[in-house]
This record gives C-alpha cells, sequence and structure tokens, in this order.
C-alpha cells in the first residue's frame, strides 16, 4: 500500500480546468499592468501561446503537493516561468 501510495503521488498529473485562451491572459495581465505581467507577456509572445507556460507551470507545481498549492506559489511559478 506504501509503496502504491507513492508511486502514484509521485507519477500524479497536474491539469487546468476550463478553456482559457491567449486573449483572455493578454488582457489579464494587461489589466494588471505590473513588472511581472509586462514581462511575463513579453514571455508568451515569444513563445507563441499560453501552451509552453500551462504544461511548465503544472509540472512545477507538483513540487509543491507534499506543501500545498496556494495562489501565491502559483504566482512565483508564473514569474519564473516568464524569467526562464
Amino acid at each position: 500500500m506504501n509503496r502504491l501510495a507513492r508511486y502514484l503521488f509521485e507519477h500524479i498529473y497536474i491539469d487546468f480546468e476550463g478553456g482559457i485562451d491567449i486573449e483572455e491572459v493578454r488582457r489579464m495581465l494587461r489589466e494588471e499592468d505590473t513588472r511581472e505581467s509586462r514581462l511575463l507577456l513579453s514571455k508568451l509572445i515569444e513563445d507563441n501561446g499560453i501552451d509552453d507556460m500551462m504544461i511548465t507551470v503544472a509540472e512545477c507545481l507538483k513540487d509543491y503537493l507534499r506543501t500545498g498549492i496556494n495562489e501565491d506559489v502559483v504566482r512565483k511559478q508564473l514569474a519564473s516561468y516568464s524569467e526562464s
């Protein structure tokens, strides 16, 4: 049972529900108009969309399953992604 629980935990898959598109993300980031939001918007333009960001952030959030995922953790992952 312990091995199975560990295996499932280590192979958990995180996905985002909903159908957000690049235009909605751009609108949100432009409304906020902070340094971080402008940096992320530039990164998304460079990447030609949000697909890479969504996959990368989901993968990075797996590291926080033991300690908890909250808005601050997601915000930090978005900032990290935009600086990569």
